[in-house]
């Protein structure tokens, strides 16, 4: 269960590193990522929403 959460945190900030540059369209579809991960690892929906919310 966590290989596969890592596997796809890693993959997600690869992704956001591959960018010259930053925006906020990347960061959001990083953050989109991170919540389907989360929850497909089973980590409780108010948790990843909090979560999400403080890190926006």
């Amino acid at each position: 269960m966590f290989d596969n959460l890592t596997d796809k945190l890693d993959s997600v900030f690869k992704k956001l590193k591959g960018h010259g540059k930053l925006t906020e369209k990347n960061i959001e579809d990083g953050l989109k990522e991170v919540r389907i991960a989360l929850l497909e690892a089973d980590v409780h929906y108010k948790v990843v929403k909090k979560l999400i919310a403080d890190i926006k």
